[in-house]
């Protein structure tokens, strides 16, 4: 599996409810320079057509829906999402080893058959919202980095194209595993905004100094007084960071 830098370096999470609300923000946005993320409460509120509004309007599309399951009923979600001609979309790890190899075979068959490019699947290790005292709520007692680097380990045999993992672990999945994955990183913040329920946060530059190949930010950009250029801001601040 080979690092792909074909795609923009910003997501921007489409935190909304309604398709006039989408419409607004993709068109207000650079369209070519960012992807937009559609996650479980556009969904739940818009289903598909939040996908394909995004699409129409020229936006590359990444379904968070972190799809968690048996084996079989992933594999059907991601033939599903697959269809809807989605840039990337999210799974939990957590799901272990027969999933996300039942969602790499399911993406990969199903975009031959429509004679297109595979989407990206990302893997989340441990969300960000979560650190070390929420994962003991859940039973796991292991050290929250040790986690997220075995959790990671176990979608690159998978043959997933990247992991979601918080900035903090951004530098140290780089040094034991290479550039030959993807990193998606969320809790992005421009300081000195709240953490909102984000644990694990970081800046745009500590992310991509870090390792990040894509950050996602939602509330940080849409809750400006003007998102558009704030979004330009952050894409030339990836210019002056990035090689």
């Amino acid at each position: 599996m080979e690092r792909k830098r074909d795609f923009p370096l910003l997501a921007v999470a489409l935190d909304v409810t309604s398709l006039p609300e989408v419409e607004k923000i993709v068109t207000r946005l650079p369209a070519h320079d960012v992807i937009f993320k559609v996650g479980k409460q556009l969904f739940v509120a818009q289903g598909p057509r939040a996908v394909s509004t995004v699409r129409e309007l020229g936006g590359r599309c990444l379904l968070d829906l972190k799809f968690f399951d048996i084996p079989h009923t992933v594999e059907m979600a991601v033939t599903e999402a697959t269809r809807l001609g989605v840039w990337g979309m999210t799974l939990h790890a957590l799901g272990g080893k027969r999933m996300l190899e039942a969602a790499r075979k399911a993406a990969d068959k199903t975009a031959k058959e429509m004679g297109k490019p595979s989407p990206n699947l990302f893997a989340v290790t441990i969300p960000t919202s979560m650190d070390a005292s929420t994962l003991k709520e859940v039973g796991i007692t292991t050290p929250l980095e040790v986690s997220v680097l075995h959790l990671a380990d176990l979608a690159i045999k998978s043959k997933l194209d990247g992991i979601v993992a918080s900035p903090l672990e951004a530098a140290v999945l780089r040094k034991t595993f290479g550039d030959h994955f993807l990193i998606m990183t969320p809790g992005i913040r421009l300081s000195p905004q709240p953490n909102d329920d984000q644990r694990r946060i970081a800046t745009p530059r500590d992310a991509l100094s870090a390792g990040a190949d894509l950050i996602v930010m939602g509330r940080s950009i849409l809750n400006t007084p003007d998102p558009g250029k704030t979004a330009q801001e952050i894409l030339t601040l990836f210019k002056t960071s990035t090689p």
